[in-house]
């Protein structure tokens, strides 16, 4: 690779983040949101240096061509595979990768859930927003069983299983390559699209002692509505922030 490809991808690099987490929200399928202006200094970063490096190449005298005609080889080159480089940098800028979804979430660790003693009371409304994990937590946790008969809702996306499907939510703790899922398994209704996005009201599914390890995180379906994929697809929050 010769001096104006390294610069020249050092360059695209910088532009990429920069476009990506300046403009876009698309940072948020790899990285956490806390991390966006890490991603913008090294942008700035990246982008200065090449435009450095092509100002000070441009001033200087070619000593690289005269090194290169006293030894008859050049030292500077890089192996032909560094080119494979350009490829995710202009990625950033032209086609951002596919966000984790259903074969991600089938083949990743599942989320250890906390040990909680204390709950609040759960307040009247109906259905009851809740995230998969306040769900799972309450279901295997919670003595006073307060989830028992009340219609709750949880967002996520279709992971199919054996046997039926699953509500899930892939959970960044830094960035993608640490994710984590939580996962709540749908009886009553036939498994939807995988990676498709949805609204999903019913009850607990009876399944073991509710308020024990042996409850399951299942739910009785009641109703799904299909919902855009939120910005903040990658937490088990809410209220969750819709897609722009």
């Amino acid at each position: 690779m010769k001096r104006t490809a390294q610069i020249t991808l050092l360059v695209l690099t910088g532009l990429g983040l920069l476009h990506t987490a300046l403009f876009t929200d698309l940072y948020l399928r790899y990285v956490k949101e806390g991390l966006r202006p890490l991603l913008i200094i090294s942008g700035v970063l990246l982008l200065l240096l090449g435009l450095t490096h092509a100002a000070l190449d441009r001033g200087a005298p070619d000593d690289a061509d005269e090194h290169h005609h006293a030894h008859g080889h050049d030292h500077s080159t890089a192996p032909r595979i560094a080119w494979l480089l350009f490829l995710p940098a202009l990625s950033l800028l032209l086609y951002a990768p596919p966000a984790l979804g259903a074969y991600t979430a089938a083949h990743a660790g599942s989320e250890t859930v906390k040990q909680q003693k204390r709950f609040a009371a759960l307040p009247a409304t109906s259905p009851l927003p809740m995230t998969l994990t306040d769900f799972t937590t309450r279901v295997q946790q919670d003595k006073e069983r307060a989830i028992k008969g009340r219609t709750v809702e949880m967002t996520g996306f279709v992971t199919p299983g054996q046997g039926g499907w699953d509500l899930t939510r892939i959970i960044f703790t830094c960035c993608a390559a640490d994710a984590q899922t939580v996962r709540i398994r749908m009886y009553g209704t036939p498994a939807p699209p995988a990676n498709t996005w949805l609204a999903v009201t019913g009850t607990w599914h009876p399944r073991g002692a509710l308020g024990t390890k042996s409850a399951a995180a299942a739910l009785d379906v009641h109703a799904t509505r299909p919902i855009a994929q939120p910005v903040n697809a990658f937490t088990d929050d809410l209220p969750l922030t819709p897609s722009r």
